[in-house]
């Protein structure tokens, strides 16, 4: 038997209430549709109240006027006697009990049919004001008996009169209102239905469809965002709602871009993984064939082993930190002071640079220039800038000794030394420079993967350096500064800080 604690009890309840509240939620469109009802409804009750106000003062003033015609005949009559039948006829026609106006000083009872003992209320209609009457109006609506009477008093236009008054029921009037009224709810409910339709049709189609087209697209997109086809489509509007699609598909497809490359860099890293494992067991071999080298006796053998064997030994340790890039940071710099121009010369030599080639390495440097780095890490930051001079160059067309050129200067500035690597090619196109030293972002050739720059950039940091393009110089020139192990460059007093 299973037993329900009270926690779980209200648990549930919770949820279910969770539950109802959801399908009873309203969308968009259904609060614009309540909104637009509730707001034509006010509109229509504040011309309500004004209108029925106006009526009332139209209907008093309407038997005032009957008043005053019936009083003309009444005080025509020889000697102001009138036949009973005939003053009874006259009140009826005007729907009075009476009939009385102020000629000079004496105030004249014209006509009279069952006055009542009492009048229940008093209105004087020579000093109306609007809020009196809208006071009024809904007194006679909400307050009205069958056995009320009033007594309203008006301007009489005669020669001889002041003002006329006449007794009146209140049961005609409050009936008047009531029709009046009705007539008004009905012509107020056609014109705020036809009203309200419009105005939710026009922003249902100027405002909830377009904002439902966007919350649909950015649902379908979480979705699947690395799908092209679920980018947003630009509609033509250039209001807001345009302006939040463009935006929109601007961001979507800068997030499927990215997203995009992440896969291909897990993708990437997953085969440099594997690769990397075989390529370094086969370093290790060239390795140990390599040694057997320096036992010959061969003049170039012995010249070019040696360099030989630090190669590989590069390789082997690049080897082992190829994984480092993007997962976590290169290896502290293990700083020396060493000569800039042999560190040059094994660059041209990895680089395969010699006379045959048609590309001019041009080396302008201080005499007996030293830099405080690490000489590895040196080295392939200069590889990683100088390679790609070449590959620009070769890119650039027909190869000319006398135009393809590869400049390396270098000079001591204080504590800071200052190198620069240019050539003559094309430059740096715009579009790369947005994402210079970010990998496979900043490549400047069709299928470069651009860590070469991202690689130096991240070696002369660790440094404490800094690496920039330098405007404004044929081709493109890469200027690199390295400061000694106890100068404060200003990024790095900025990383510390």
């Amino acid at each position: 038997m299973q037993v329900t604690t009270g926690s779980e009890r209200s648990a549930e309840e919770a949820d279910k209430s969770a539950r109802w509240w959801k399908r009873l939620r309203v969308g968009l469109s259904g609060k614009l549709l309540m909104l637009t009802i509730v707001f034509v409804l006010v509109a229509e009750v504040l011309i309500y109240v004004p209108l029925i106000a106006n009526f009332r003062i139209n209907w008093l003033n309407d038997r005032l006027a009957a008043a005053h015609t019936a009083a003309l005949v009444l005080d025509a009559a020889p000697s102001g006697m009138v036949p009973e039948t005939l003053a009874k006829q006259i009140l009826d026609s005007i729907g009075a009990r009476a009939v009385a106006a102020k000629m000079g000083n004496q105030r004249r009872l014209l006509a009279s049919a069952d006055l009542p003992s009492s009048v229940t209320v008093d209105i004087d209609m020579r000093n109306v004001t609007w809020w009196r009457s809208i006071k009024e109006a809904f007194d006679v609506l909400l307050f009205c008996r069958a056995s009320d009477v009033m007594r309203v008093i008006g301007p009489a236009p005669m020669a001889k009169g002041q003002f006329i008054e006449i007794v009146l029921d209140e049961a005609p009037l409050y009936k008047a209102m009531l029709s009046f009224s009705a007539t008004i709810l009905v012509v107020s409910l056609a014109i705020s239905a036809f009203t309200a339709m419009l105005v939710f049709l026009a922003l249902h189609y100027l405002l909830v469809r377009p904002m439902g087209r966007l919350t649909a697209n950015m649902v379908a997109f979480r979705a699947d965002p690395e799908n092209p086809t679920r980018i947003i489509r630009r509609s033509r509007r250039n209001d807001e709602i345009g302006t939040a699609e463009e935006e929109l598909a601007e961001m979507q497809t800068e997030l499927a871009s990215m997203l995009h490359q992440k896969s291909r860099l897990a993708s990437l890293g997953l085969a440099v993984a594997k690769i990397n494992h075989d390529l370094r067991n086969l370093l290790a071999s060239a390795q140990l064939f390599s040694d057997q080298l320096t036992s010959l006796p061969d003049p170039k053998v012995q010249r070019f082993a040696p360099k030989l064997m630090q190669a590989l030994q590069r390789a082997i340790a690049l080897c082992q930190s190829t994984l480092s890039y993007g997962r976590a940071q290169e290896a502290a710099p293990d700083r020396r002071t060493i000569a800039v121009e042999p560190l040059l010369e094994d660059v041209r030599e990895a680089l395969g640079l010699t006379i045959e080639v048609p590309i001019r390495w041009i080396v302008s440097v201080e005499r007996g220039l030293t830099m405080d780095v690490d000489a590895d890490q040196m080295f392939r930051v200069v590889v990683n800038l100088a390679r790609n001079a070449v590959q620009a160059l070769e890119a650039h067309g027909a190869r000319d000794p006398a135009r393809d050129q590869i400049r390396i200067t270098g000079r001591r500035e204080g504590g800071v030394v200052a190198i620069e690597i240019s050539d003559t090619g094309p430059g740096i196109p715009e579009k790369a420079r947005k994402n210079l030293y970010q990998a496979f972002q900043g490549s400047t050739r069709p299928g470069g993967s651009g860590l070469g720059l991202a690689i130096a950039a991240e070696l002369v940091r660790a440094h404490g350096g800094d690496i920039m393009l330098v405007e404004g110089t044929m081709g493109a020139t890469f200027r690199v500064t390295i400061p000694d192990g106890d100068v404060e460059m200003p990024n790095r007093r900025a990383a510390r800080a």
